[in-house]
């Protein structure tokens, strides 16, 4: 089937079978290896994108259910919370990191007073699982942008 996806401002056409997953079109289809694949299940986070503005696991989600709408990575990101993690030391193997990333600036984007309740930052961030950090550099990380609005993307 062919779509038409707007990645990271860009318009692409694609030629993918009916059953590929988003995961798969970005990695193999457009060399966006940015966006990882931990459990396939969408139960790690790992494969976070932003469709539309909203965090989605993109291994549970069909190329074909994204035509004509945009699709953002970690690749096009370029948002505060990159230098918070850096700063914070948010990351240690990495794996995890670009999931994490999405996750928490489509949810700033979305709803900037997430960093300022702490239980709900919480339930957030452990919708994600990190093995190596034990979440709290992520945690700080996050914390470290309240007050900083970015503009909304676009």
């Amino acid at each position: 089937m062919r779509v038409t996806l707007a990645v990271n401002g860009k318009a692409v056409e694609l030629e993918v079978p009916p059953r590929r997953t988003l995961a798969d079109a970005l990695r193999e289809e457009c060399g966006l290896t940015g966006t990882h694949l931990g459990c396939e299940h969408g139960v790690c986070g790992a494969c976070t994108v932003l469709v539309d503005g909203e965090a989605v696991r993109s291994c549970l989600m069909f190329a074909v259910q994204c035509d004509g709408r945009a699709v953002r990575t970690v690749e096009g990101l370029e948002h505060p919370i990159q230098a918070a993690f850096s700063a914070e030391h948010a990351l240690q193997c990495g794996f995890c990191t670009p999931g994490f990333l999405m996750l928490v600036a489509g949810a700033l984007e979305s709803d900037p007073a997430v960093l300022d309740d702490p239980r709900r930052l919480r339930e957030l961030l452990t919708s994600n699982l990190c093995r190596c950090t034990g979440y709290e550099g992520i945690r700080r990380a996050c914390e470290s942008l309240r007050g900083l609005r970015p503009p909304p993307p676009g």
